[in-house]
């Protein structure tokens, strides 16, 4: 029995060891999970912070495909506001040229020199994305149209295009340049 009580006195005196040993690696323990906790805080604030610039990277490349699809599509615009003057002196000659038929009954050589020209200039314009803007009769748009007047109309509401003094232009929907008109406003009653 004497052998027995020595393998008893053992059984504590090993519980007792691994005690002290179980609070010797707790304060390791807790330690390691406050770095653990820390790194993975870091990581999370490193993946968000990768995530912001990818989608700030996104962000400027539709940035730049936008600018340069722009300058693409508009490079020519001070090229073109610049024959816009040749197109409307060709179509005054036209019309002076039209009258001065009706009148002496000549120029038809000329006429047909300057129509073809104006056609050949129209048609450049059109390839490059220049459009007319329909004025005569339409609603008063005064981001397209320009009123240099008013005149009393019974035919036609307030505010509508009466008369076109000069065509107005769209680069692919951009205002190249506005229409200068005249615009309709309703009679006033006379009283007397």
């Amino acid at each position: 029995m004497n052998e027995e009580k020595p393998e008893e006195e053992k059984k504590p005196k090993e519980e007792k060891e691994e005690g002290e040993a179980g609070t010797a690696i707790a304060p390791d323990i807790e330690r390691l999970r406050v770095e653990l906790d820390a790194k993975i805080k870091e990581v999370e604030e490193n993946r968000d912070k990768f995530l912001r610039k990818c989608a700030d990277l996104e962000n400027y490349k539709k940035r730049v495909e936008k600018e340069i699809s722009d300058l693409l599509n508009f490079a020519n615009e001070e090229l073109l506001k610049a024959l816009l003057p040749v197109i409307d002196n060709l179509e005054r000659a036209l019309e002076h040229s039209r009258k001065e038929k009706k009148e002496t009954g000549e120029l038809d050589a000329l006429m047909n020199g300057v129509e073809l020209t104006l056609k050949n200039m129209a048609d450049v314009l059109k390839k490059f994305g220049v459009s007319e803007i329909k004025s005569e009769g339409e609603r008063f748009d005064p981001q397209r149209h320009e009123a240099l007047g008013h005149e009393e109309s019974e035919r036609f509401e307030g505010e509508t295009v009466i008369k076109e003094l000069q065509k107005g232009y769209l680069l692919k929907d951009r205002l190249l340049r506005p229409s200068l008109v005249i615009v309709s406003k309703k009679p006033q009653n006379k009283e007397g």
